[in-house]
């Protein structure tokens, strides 16, 4: 019987590689961001750490793999079909990107709300202007759609600037920091209220173009939209509209419906709108947290004959 395989598809420092290889002293091992050191081995891996579009091709013929830990939180992009008909489990990045998207997410509000992002164009052409800047965070009503550890990172946060937070999710469960919860289908009760629109959702057919022309018709006037979920949630054309028809007051956006964003798109040049290029989530602390907090107690897991319980994605449900 051969040794068994184990993919990692990215450039992890030894410290992390060591980790790994002292649970897996028969294994072999293989890891490297160029497709060249994993690619012959696809057939043979048995786990796989971050999910690669070449990989698709395994699933052609019977493969031997039986867990994927993605290396992202979304999973959307996969063949989830294929997978599970496969017994394939699969573990998300879920809880990793935390605290570099809350962090995002405040770094949006706050440049919209005090006019940063103007400011920073007024000193590439020298110009001294005050701008109209009259608005402030503090008390204002933020709603985060998605409370999971993104979200939930997000109201514990915007407590510090004293603001009510209402949130939305699919069971409806209370959580510390957000002061009224809603179910998905309150959406557009919850919308009306709220200063601050944050977008934290997975991609899944129930989410999809959730926010379209009713729901920013819902928004205050007054209201920014924040999204760093996923960009087909929302529907571009109908944000775009609401954006010029100043519907809304603004818009902080790190993921779009196409990316790269198409250099056509009118948010480029719109004055209330930032955009950032999908690096909400980017971290110097990335590869630690995948490897450490949630795949090496799941290979534990995995080695005793348990299925990997961190991140499990629900197939039915796509997260």
């Amino acid at each position: 019987m051969g040794k068994r395989t184990l993919l990692i598809t990215h450039n992890i420092d030894d410290r992390l590689i060591d980790a790994v290889e002292r649970l897996t002293p028969e294994w072999n091992l293989i890891t490297g961001r160029d497709p060249s050191i994993w690619q012959s081995h696809l057939h043979d891996a048995e786990i796989i750490v971050g999910w690669k579009k070449e990989m698709t091709e395994m699933f052609e013929t019977t493969p031997k793999l039986r867990w994927l830990q993605s290396w992202s939180a979304g999973v959307n992009s996969m063949p989830l079909h294929k997978m599970e008909s496969f017994g394939v489990r699969l573990t998300s990045a879920n809880g990793v990107h935390a605290y570099p998207i809350s962090e995002t997410i405040f770094a949006l509000m706050l440049a919209l709300t005090r006019k940063i992002h103007t400011y920073v164009r007024n000193q590439t052409s020298k110009t001294w202007n005050h701008a109209g800047l009259n608005l402030e965070i503090h008390g204002k009503t933020i709603g985060i759609i998605g409370v999971g550890a993104i979200g939930k990172e997000t109201a514990k946060i915007a407590k510090a600037f004293g603001m009510n937070v209402v949130g939305v999710r699919h069971t409806g469960r209370q959580e510390q920091f957000v002061d009224n919860m809603y179910y998905s289908h309150q959406l557009n009760e919850v919308l009306p209220q709220c200063d601050y629109v944050v977008v934290t959702l997975p991609l899944t057919a129930e989410t999809r173009h959730i926010f379209g022309v009713k729901q920013f018709e819902l928004m205050k006037k007054t209201a920014f939209f924040i999204n760093t979920g996923r960009g087909p949630i929302v529907d571009e054309g109908a944000l775009i509209t609401a954006l010029i028809e100043d519907q809304i007051a603004g818009a902080g956006l790190d993921v779009f419906e196409k990316e790269p964003l198409d250099k056509t798109s009118p948010l480029w040049e719109m004055e209330n709108v930032i955009v950032t290029p999908h690096t909400a989530g980017a971290t110097e602390h990335y590869a630690k947290r995948v490897i450490e907090d949630i795949f090496i107690p799941n290979l534990k897991l995995y080695l005793k004959g348990q299925s990997p319980d961190i991140n499990l994605v629900d197939y039915k449900k796509g997260y």
